[in-house]
């Protein structure tokens, strides 16, 4: 096993667009690093560089302690898993999952017993004999894995290995991978846009934008301490509520944050960040599920620093939860609230935030301040 280290790694098409600018990273020696972000923001490209698909434009990656620019990828020690499976169609399941190994002239015992025992691992004995296409899209995804397990790499590199199952599949296959990792304790990095994958199977999560990573942090730290207004709008379902505002002084003490429609209270834990910033443009932003229903009792008592009005536009009963679409003044608020929720269109609805769990961003910077 080993880690693998990206320091200051570049990645130019030519010579005008940077699909990775300067990142950053180091994935330890056993650990599950998700690379997370939208379309086009360069964690696909990052992972091609780390397999020797890609050439690095300027930076060193290593694996272990090589230093592996230079290296071809069969010399990387590294198995790929692909979102497309590349399976042989007129190859059984074994021969799919044999094929590297009698490239690289390992022995047919050899081969037998690494075929038969990542089979077992996978469940996958019985099929064996099939061809890819007498099997599921959850099968065919299991012979692609397999063929990682067998070559017994230093890393296992997986980009978007779950996207083309369905819904319900991908959550099995997703527990299946991480029950995986588990057992073999192969450092591994997975390349996904599904921030629900990100966040439930990654030991850290690395989250990218243009090139750039934002943030690498587990994932509970990712989604209660975002470090910017694009990582607290990219991680969580449903999204962060924004609303632009300024910050002033309260005439009793402590500070408002003035977003024009309503005022809310800084939370006092935090108001010893609050001195350079008052008087300008801030973001102040709560999580869906970090709002309650004002009418009820709640966790959070309904005081006047912490409640706003609202008029109820669509209500989604979802069972035990309700998704609550209002608008407080001209601006849209999702809210998350008890399934027993009642509200009809156009009704005014309190809602108390908890401001414990409250964001604050500098609207320059799109910086975190708390």
């Amino acid at each position: 096993m080993a880690s693998v280290t990206l320091s200051n790694l570049f990645k130019r098409f030519d010579n005008t667009v940077v699909a990775v600018n300067d990142v950053n990273l180091t994935i330890n020696d056993k650990e599950f690093m998700v690379l997370v972000g939208p379309s086009g923001c360069g964690k696909t490209t990052t992972m091609r560089m780390i397999a020797g698909l890609e050439e690095v434009s300027e930076g060193d990656i290593h694996i272990g302690d090589r230093r592996v620019n230079d290296l071809s990828p069969k010399d990387r020690d590294i198995a790929m898993v692909f979102q497309n499976y590349a399976l042989y169609p007129h190859m059984n399941v074994y021969d799919n999952m044999a094929f590297g190994l009698k490239i690289r002239k390992v022995p047919k015992e050899e081969i037998r017993r690494r075929v038969e025992e990542a089979a077992k691992l996978l469940g996958i004995t019985e099929y064996l004999q099939r061809k890819p296409k007498a099997l599921s899209g959850g099968q065919r995804q299991r012979v692609a894995v397999g063929r990682a397990i067998v070559r017994e790499p230093q890393v296992f590199l997986m980009d978007e290995p779950l996207s083309n199952l369905d819904a319900q599949l991908r959550v099995q296959t997703r527990a299946e991978l991480i029950k995986l990792h588990r057992r073999l304790g192969i450092t591994t990095i997975y390349v996904t846009h599904d921030q629900v994958e990100a966040m439930t199977m990654g030991d850290r999560i690395a989250v990218m934008k243009g090139g750039i990573m934002q943030q690498c942090d587990t994932p509970m730290e990712v989604y209660n301490h975002p470090a910017n207004i694009f990582v607290a709008s990219f991680i969580g379902t449903p999204a962060m509520n924004f609303f632009p505002a300024s910050l002033r002084k309260a005439d009793g003490g402590g500070y408002l944050i003035d977003a024009a429609d309503f005022s809310v209270a800084v939370p006092v834990e935090q108001e010893s960040k609050m001195k350079d910033f008052v008087g300008k443009d801030v973001t102040f932003g709560i999580r869906p599920t970090d709002i309650c229903d004002g009418t009820q009792k709640n966790p959070i008592e309904s005081v006047p620093g912490n409640t706003v009005k609202s008029v109820v536009e669509v209500v989604e009963h979802m069972g035990d939860k309700v998704t609550l679409y209002a608008t407080i003044g001209s601006r849209q608020i999702i809210a998350v609230l008890d399934g027993d929720y009642k509200a009809n269109e156009d009704q005014q609805a309190p809602l108390v935030f908890d401001l414990a769990k409250s964001h604050l961003f500098d609207a320059e910077s799109q910086k975190a301040i708390y």
